[in-house]
């Protein structure tokens, strides 16, 4: 295999996982902020490569706003990442862009797959009186959205006839980044 492929191999297997796992913080963000917001009390947030993320309230006035918050703040604030990234004029625009695809459709996913199984925060939204079939009208976009946010990105992850040559620099701060999330998340997340 070429180093070429390897660098293509190891930025893949880095910075997807990276992506899960923030994600995961970015959805619990917008749980935690709506909470605040809204005048609720975040008890715990549960974090970890390990782990299903998930954000216990302990008083929460207004849950339909704190669970809705998770999945539409999680798919929307990393947009904010990829608008600084370009203002920054910051080399490799194709990361930001992927982890925020990544996160419209993880989110999408999520609401539309719990919308048939009552799992998650689905399950809580329609237990507080949310149709399922706006689940699915929120959800389907999102997922759609990531999809297109996606288009036209694998050359620049090094994949197809066109592919760019994927640097080595990517591939270390793939990797850092990676090792750094694991490590808050150990460390922060209350066992």
């Amino acid at each position: 295999m070429s180093a070429g492929r390897w660098r293509q191999l190891l930025l893949t297997v880095t910075f997807v996982p990276a992506c899960w796992l923030a994600m995961m913080a970015v959805h619990e963000l917008g749980h935690v902020l709506a909470g605040w917001a809204t005048g609720g009390t975040v008890d715990h947030v549960v974090l970890g490569p390990f782990a299903l993320s998930r954000t216990e309230m302990r008083d929460n006035p207004h849950p339909l706003c704190e669970i809705w918050s998770g999945p539409l703040l999680g798919a929307l604030l990393p947009w904010l990442l990829v608008l600084g990234w370009r203002l920054a004029r910051v080399p490799a625009t194709h990361l930001p862009r992927f982890f925020a695809g990544f996160c419209l459709v993880a989110n999408g996913a999520y609401l539309m797959a719990g919308a048939c199984t009552g799992d998650g925060d689905a399950g809580e939204l329609i237990g507080l009186g949310a149709p399922v079939w706006v689940l699915v009208v929120v959800g389907l976009p999102m997922l759609l959205g990531g999809l297109r946010a996606w288009h036209g990105l694998g050359p620049a992850f090094g994949m197809g006839n066109g592919g760019e040559r994927v640097a080595a620099g990517q591939v270390v701060g793939s990797a850092a980044l990676l090792a750094l999330i694991i490590m808050l998340e150990l460390v922060l997340t209350p066992r």
